[in-house]
Parts: C-alpha cells; sequence; structure tokens
C-alpha cells in the first residue's frame, strides 16, 4: 500500500449497509392502535391500477410480493389489511433513523426508500471493533421493532449489495461478493434477463469475463455496475449531513434521564467548541445539539445568528429559547447517551475596538435581541431592510431576515444639518397626481392628490434618475425626474415626474413618498 503526502498509510475505508425489508410495516405498527390480525399490506396505485407496494412477514410468507397487483392479492388471500402507501412518512421515520445512527459515525447517507449506508472507517475503535458496532446497532433497532439486515463491505456498493441479495455467508468478503446473483447490479430487466440467459448467473460469472466484451454485449452501464461493486471503480457515498469543522461530543456509560442534566452537559460542549474557534479566530454562525437517546432514536436542535459569535452565554440563551418553543418538548425516554454539537457553519471573527459612546454596545444589543426573536418566532418572521446596489428608489432596499449577513454596502445619509433626500415612507406603487407646472417641464406650482388641492411654496429639484440601461425593457427605459416639496401647510413630499417631453408625449406625475 502506497503512503500519502504527509507520510502516513491511507485509512482503509469501510462500510455497514442497513436494509429494512419490512420499514412500511413496522413504521405504521409504532402508531398503530393495535395489530391487525390478517396479512398487512400497502397498496398504491400504479399504472392505472391498484398494487402492492410492501408488505409485512405475515403477508410475505403466504406469497405476496411488492408489485402484485392488489387484486391478485385478495384473490389468493381471503382477508387482508389493506392501508395506503405513505411514500413521505416512510421517508421521514428513515430519515429519523439516519440521525440516529449519526451516534456512530457523521457520515451517513439515505439509501432510499429503506436502507442506509454508513461509513464507519475510523469509528470502529470507539466500539471494541466492527463486532461491537454491529451489535450495538443491532441492539439499537431491535428495541425500535426493526427488522434489519446488514453486511459490511470495502465499498459503499458492496456492501449494501450484500445486505440486500446474500442468501448464505461466505468465508470472506470477496467470495460473498462473487457468489450474489446478477440482479445485485441492480440493471434494467431486459439487462438482467440478457445476462440471465447468457448463463452469468452469478457476479463472479460475470467476473470472469473480460471486461470490454462485458460493456460490448451487455451495456457500459452493466461493466461499470460491475467494476463498483468488485471496487476497481470509486462508489462515492453522499452523506446525509456534510461533516462539520468544530464538534464537541460526550458519551455517558449511564443514560442521562433528565433534560436538565443534559442542558447543563450542553453548556459544557458549548464552552469547549467556543475554545475551538478562539484557537482558530473564528465565530460561529450555525449551532446544532443532536442529543442521541439509548432507544436509537435522537432529536436534533439547531440555532443560528445574524453575526460570527463565540459567546457562550448568547449560544445558550438562543438554545433556551429553541427548546422553550418547541412544540414536542425534548424528551429523554430511556435517556440520553451521547450529547453532541456541531458548528457547521465558521466566520472570522476578530477583535473589535468599542466606542466611547457605547454605539457598538447598542447594536450588538440589537443583534441579540433579532436573533432571540427569531430563534423563537421563525428564521423568516424577524427580517430587516438592507442596502442594494441601486440608484431606483423602491429598489435601493432589501427585506431579508434578520440572521442573514448584511451586505457590505452602508446605507446613505445626508450631510450633518441638511434634511433627508429620501422620505421615510415610499408608496409601492407610487400614487398618481394630477399638476399644474409653470412650463411643461417645469417643476410642480400645484398638485391634486386624494381629492385634495396642495399649493406648492418650496421645492428642491430636479434630480434625475435615469431607468437602468439593462432594465429598460422591463420599465420602458424612462428617465424620472424627483422633486422635494412643501406645500403651504409645511407638508413635505417627494414628488416625480414618469419621462422627459422628448421620451413621451403626454408624462404623467406620481408622489412617491412623504417626508415626516
Amino acid at each position: 500500500m502506497t503512503k500519502t503526502l504527509s507520510g502516513q498509510m491511507p485509512t482503509k475505508r469501510r462500510y455497514l449497509a442497513l436494509f429494512f425489508p419490512f420499514l412500511p410495516a413496522e413504521r405504521w405498527l409504532r402508531t398503530a392502535p393495535q395489530r391487525p390480525d390478517a396479512p398487512l399490506v400497502f397498496a398504491v396505485k400504479q399504472r392505472g391500477a391498484m398494487r402492492l407496494a410492501s408488505v409485512d412477514t405475515a403477508a410475505l410468507a403466504v406469497g405476496l410480493r411488492p408489485g402484485m397487483p392488489l387484486a391478485d392479492a385478495r384473490a389468493q388471500i381471503g382477508e387482508l389489511a389493506v392501508v395506503p402507501h405513505d411514500p413521505v412518512l416512510d421517508q421521514n421515520w428513515l430519515d429519523r433513523l439516519a440521525q440516529g445512527c449519526a451516534r456512530y459515525t457523521p457520515l451517513v447517507a439515505l439509501d432510499a426508500p429503506d436502507g442506509l449506508i454508513l461509513d464507519i472507517a475510523g469509528a470502529v475503535h470507539l466500539f471494541g471493533g466492527e463486532a461491537g458496532l454491529v451489535a450495538d446497532v443491532e441492539h439499537r433497532l431491535a428495541r425500535l421493532g426493526l427488522t434489519l439486515r446488514h453486511a459490511l463491505g470495502p465499498t459503499a456498493d458492496a456492501a449494501r449489495a450484500l445486505a440486500r441479495y446474500q442468501t448464505r455467508p461466505a468465508p470472506d468478503e470477496g467470495q460473498a461478493i462473487r457468489r450474489l446473483p446478477v440482479a445485485a447490479l441492480e440493471l434494467e430487466a431486459e439487462a438482467t434477463t440478457a445476462l440471465v440467459r447468457a448463463g452469468l448467473k452469478t457476479i463472479g460469472d460475470l467476473a470472469s469475463r473480460p471486461m470490454a466484451n462485458i460493456a460490448a454485449r451487455f451495456g457500459a452501464d452493466a461493466a461499470m455496475a460491475l467494476r463498483r461493486l468488485l471496487g476497481d471503480a470509486p462508489s462515492p457515498l453522499d452523506p446525509r449531513v456534510t461533516p462539520p469543522p468544530v464538534v464537541a461530543e460526550r458519551r455517558f456509560a449511564e443514560p442521562l434521564g433528565s433534560t436538565a442534566h443534559a442542558t447543563r452537559i450542553l453548556a459544557e460542549l458549548v464552552a469547549e467548541a467556543v475554545g475551538d474557534l478562539s484557537e482558530r479566530g473564528k465565530g460561529g454562525r450555525h449551532f446544532r445539539a443532536t442529543f442521541f437517546r439509548s432507544d436509537g432514536l435522537a432529536r436534533s436542535i439547531a440555532i443560528e445568528t445574524g453575526h460570527p459569535t463565540r459567546d457562550t452565554g448568547l449560544v445558550m440563551r438562543l438554545f433556551a429559547e429553541r427548546m422553550d418553543s418547541l412544540a414536542d418538548p425534548l424528551d429523554p425516554g430511556f435517556g440520553f447517551d451521547t450529547i453532541r454539537l456541531a458548528v457547521p457553519r465558521l466566520e472570522a471573527l476578530g477583535a473589535s475596538q468599542l466606542k466611547l459612546e457605547s454605539g457598538a454596545v447598542k447594536d450588538a444589543a440589537i443583534d441579540e435581541l433579532a436573533d432571540r426573536l427569531a430563534t423563537r418566532l421563525g428564521r423568516g418572521r424577524v427580517r430587516r431592510l438592507r442596502p442594494a446596489d441601486t440608484h431606483i428608489p423602491e429598489q435601493a432596499q432589501l427585506e431579508l431576515p434578520a440572521a442573514d449577513a448584511p451586505p457590505p454596502l452602508p446605507w446613505q445619509e445626508p450631510d450633518p444639518g441638511e434634511p433627508p433626500t429620501r422620505p421615510f415612507h415610499l408608496f409601492d406603487p407610487p400614487q398618481p397626481i394630477e399638476v399644474i407646472a409653470e412650463v411643461p417641464d417645469g417643476p410642480p406650482h400645484q398638485f391634486r392628490w386624494r381629492r385634495q388641492a396642495h399649493a406648492v411654496r418650496r421645492y428642491e429639484g430636479p434630480e434625475r434618475i435615469a431607468a437602468e440601461w439593462w432594465r429598460r425593457r422591463d420599465n420602458g427605459g424612462l428617465t424620472r425626474d424627483y422633486y422635494r416639496v412643501e406645500d403651504a401647510q409645511g407638508r413635505r413630499f417627494w414628488l416625480f415626474r414618469h419621462g422627459l417631453y422628448e421620451e413621451k408625449d403626454d408624462p404623467r406625475w406620481y408622489i412617491h413618498g412623504v417626508f415626516a
């Protein structure tokens, strides 16, 4: 085996495939009031007819198989318990199982609709070897009432095929893979039938033939599937969650039965993660705590902040807000045996100088308030106005979630002692008005808005704003002349003429906003 550039031997990849052959039935039975006396089947409409999508052990024992028409199943078995197939609930249950399996490794991939694949390289020593890890998986899933078939392999494809298609044990994994039927390649039905008719019934039969001949006769897909199964081609794993850069974890010999105790442990993990962030010169923007129960299930709670932080107190206050607002409270069940804190999103965070007027302190307090409200009410419920890089007034600000990082654009502020150039309130869309001007392209002399006449006593302008040339096709490409006007009662308005006379014969006037 060759060495890596660092001089260390590369880690040998090992995969554990989990296959749940009766996942829909066992998921449904967890919440069913009682187990039906008749065989249980799940039906779905396919190609205009009701067919069996899944069956339980009793239905399988009497000869019912997925894909069979429901009418044929009823004719074969007089009494059936038929339940509509719900793939969404099955997917959610499989996702919960994957979340629970994250206790073994962060690299857990969904093998929908009824399987998981775990990359266990580097994790088996925590359980005394592969046998100990597999025994722990079997024990926890059995407590959930799940039927499990599993297999280990040097590649993800090999482990998956062994878990689903192996019928009898073999002296080693290589021999077991060669004993698999060609159906383990999971090719199209015609390609599988062609292989069998050619006398190639097992992977070993196929592997003894030249790869070029296989590709020429049965297609490139058959050759590539064989190479991936034998480990001659990569079979990449798409993990459900990307491993985070910062992780802190505690495992307990005796499960914690108290949520309050688990919260105290979480505070210690946050302090540990903050120390790691400080060494990196980073701050966290996203924190995710996962509580693994001893029965195999897990519960994750995540928070986000509007700015990178290394404040342990702030993070714990946000976790407290999240836990208080949960519709389904955190339940330890038979106890938590592992608690893990992950920080998947980091940003640079250096030292900052506080202002003498405490302006930075006030900004930090506002940011913390926004984070707490967003944590309790929802990420999209608390929003802020952010400046945008455009001179079109109604597009100069964006309404974004407060947790999003602000763009590096400052708000345009008037010069000291000068009145604001933009009103505090804009109408969307601008409201049409009737204007009397001294000359056609001159400032307004009088205007009527909402059936009320306003005599203009003072004005400033025009401020000419041309249409953005790359958007002229959308907005007509008309130029706007803006005026700040004050009427006889001292009220100030922001008016504009939409279009020049050389652009349009009869330009219209609008009121776009009012000043405070």
